[in-house]
């Protein structure tokens, strides 16, 4: 057993230990990353299972894939990026670099893999078509929510209280179940459709196979070299002449379609224990997962599963279903978010933004903007570093003479409210025009990088290198993965609905911000947001009046006619104000400016706010 302080100097994956009337256990986020590292066969990483608890590894030995080198760490002694992160998390050797989040985690441990064993052809597959299986985060895609936080969430919840309302599917599960009998869209399925018709048509379809035989023969060939590949012959041309519209459907063989996927293992530990504590508590309930029972048996007959699983002490079983049930499973409600937001999509907006201004006119509502406190203050680019100028790429000159005004005005407002020792972090960070700009100017701050994109964060890690900087960290994650303290939040162009999940990390950490909006026209409700924010705006004007004013704010391209740009800069303002006045309810002060000059861009609007109880940060 290993108890040494964690190294930076080789890769490491931190996991979350839980402990429970002193017993220890795994919380599904972390049997999930053991099960992929067995699956895979990668060795690549030292695991460190972090726990405030003495002998967890001891304790959890069964669970743990004797091929991996494990140790325990203390919470407080994990490295100061990891510490910020939820958990599972990777750190690079060397220490600057951060990844958290389950879907990210994953596929950085696919990634290496695949570079140390170019050969791996069946573990490359697991990121799916163009290698976008669960990319799309989990803030902006239902999919990548459902398998990376709905479905471990909801998995959990029910294992506290296993013989309460057993009959009541939870809402991820119930989710699960009506996707996996959707139809399946896969490339170059029309070639498929056609196959499966002309099987059909010949009556050759295995009438003791579950799934249709074309389904399983597409699987099966993307699995293995051994699989007898789907026959390259012309179809008839009696099949050939079938329209499209009118081929048979393609059933799912596992959870996003044919092929198995990550998704399909980050589902098996957390559908293996939701079914285990179903067939003890509650059988008969098994009987309304049809498809989710049959998608279960078809990855247990997967090579290297049950290999994995009894590695990580899964114990994988088949669920004895029983004949019938009395009663019927009530459907989960949909949230009321969820509500809102189909209701908002069926809503037609009509006219233009004029009744929506009026009425807060009339409300004694205006667009206010603050004078610019420094309007003509700028960095000496010509005396930075190459590295520092926002010139990668190929940015055209007129482009990098507007960018470097916009860090001109961000850069301005942070320097004015940073002290040294603070930590500022660039949310939506790119490839890091903000924070490296930030990290070279203000050496006596630590400056973090957060983004999604594991390749922009790469740039911003590459350029930072370049300058030699040693007060800056990146961290690849959702921004609700990001849980550290800091007293700066600054975002450039932050996009719809993420200025407003900046703000609201800001307002958490209780921590300046200078934000600068982007794309208006994409806000919508969320699971985590309703619009509009403030009392006084949601007492005036409804959703689909806030979405008017949103979607004309985005109307302020130089192509558009001077009046036209003149509304849609006035909305913008008005956008910003619910905004500011949903932050001043938290006890903060907030300025809505506009960027010197106005011309660097388009969207030039600037949100500063400064909590009133931090004597530290002061407008």
């Amino acid at each position: 057993m290993k108890h040494p302080d964690p190294k930076t100097d080789e890769a490491s994956i931190f996991l979350e230990v839980s402990w429970d009337n002193g017993a220890a256990s795994l919380p599904l986020h972390s049997s999930i990353t053991l099960f992929l590292l067995s699956y895979t066969e990668c060795t690549s990483f030292h695991v460190y299972l972090v726990s405030d608890h003495p002998e967890s590894l001891q304790a959890l030995s069964n669970m743990v894939p004797k091929s991996l080198d494990v140790s325990e760490v203390k919470r407080g002694e994990v490295p100061a990026l990891v510490g910020a992160c939820r958990l599972p998390a990777v750190l690079d050797a060397g220490g600057g670099f951060c990844r958290a989040g389950l879907a990210v985690v994953l596929r950085h441990i696919i990634q290496r893999t695949c570079q140390v064993q170019p050969g791996r052809t069946d573990v490359a597959s697991l990121l799916g078509f163009k290698n976008t299986c669960l990319k799309a985060c989990a803030e902006v895609s239902q999919w990548t929510r459902l398998c990376e936080l709905g479905i471990p969430s909801a998995v959990e919840e029910h294992l506290r209280s296993p013989t309460e309302k057993h009959l009541q599917l939870p809402a991820a599960i119930f989710h699960l179940e009506q996707r996996l009998g959707e139809p399946v869209r896969v490339h170059n399925d029309d070639k498929i459709r056609r196959q499966k018709l002309q099987q059909q048509r010949n009556k050759k379809a295995l009438s003791a196979e579950p799934y249709g035989g074309v389904e399983l023969s597409a699987a099966l060939a993307k699995l293995s070299v051994d699989a007898a590949p789907l026959s390259s012959a012309r179809e008839r041309s009696d099949i050939r002449k079938v329209k499209t519209t009118e081929l048979p459907a393609l059933e799912h063989v596992f959870a996003e379609g044919l092929y198995f996927t990550l998704t399909d293992v980050v589902l098996l530990p957390c559908i293996n224990q939701y079914l285990s504590s179903l067939q003890q508590h509650a059988p008969h309930a098994l009987t309304f997962l049809p498809l989710l029972l049959r998608w279960y048996k078809r990855v247990q007959e997967l090579p290297g599963v049950c290999r994995a699983a009894e590695d990580c002490g899964i114990a994988l079983f088949s669920p004895e279903v029983s004949g019938s049930c009395s009663h019927q499973p009530k459907s989960p409600q949909t949230c009321e978010a969820e509500q809102e937001k189909s209701r908002a999509s069926q809503e037609h907006f009509v006219g233009g933004p004029r009744p929506t201004l009026t009425k807060l006119q009339e409300n004694g509502i205006e667009a206010i903007f603050s004078p610019h406190p420094c309007p003509s203050w700028t960095l000496h680019w010509e005396s930075l570093p190459a590295a520092v100028n926002p010139t990668e790429g190929k940015m055209s000159d007129t482009r990098a003479m507007r960018k470097r005004q916009q860090l001109n005005n961000l850069i301005a407002m942070v320097t004015e409210l940073a002290h040294p020792g603070h930590t500022i972090v660039d949310f939506c960070s790119g490839g890091g025009h903000v924070g490296i700009v930030l990290a070279h100017t203000l050496p006596e701050c630590q400056v973090i990088l957060i983004e999604n994109k594991e390749e922009s964060l790469v740039r911003a890690k590459d350029r930072s290198s370049q300058l030699g900087l040693k007060n800056i960290g990146f961290i690849q994650a959702n921004l609700d993965y990001f849980t550290g303290a800091f007293q700066i939040g600054v975002a450039l162009h932050a996009c719809g609905v993420a200025t407003d999940m900046v703000l609201d990390r800001c307002v958490q950490a209780r921590a300046g911000f200078v934000i600068s909006p982007c794309c208006y026209g994409f806000i919508q409700n969320t699971l985590k947001f309703s619009f509009p924010r403030s009392k006084k705006f949601a007492e005036t004007l409804t959703y689909k009046e806030h979405m008017i004013l949103c979607r004309f704010a985005d109307q302020t391209a130089v192509q558009l006619p001077p009046e036209r740009r003149l509304i849609g800069k006035r909305c913008m303002g008005l956008v910003d104000l619910d905004r500011g006045w949903a932050a001043e309810t938290h006890g903060y002060s907030v300025r809505v400016m506009t960027m010197e000059p106005e011309s660097c861009s388009p969207k030039n609007n600037m949100l500063v706010g400064v909590p009133a109880d931090n004597d530290k940060i002061q407008l």
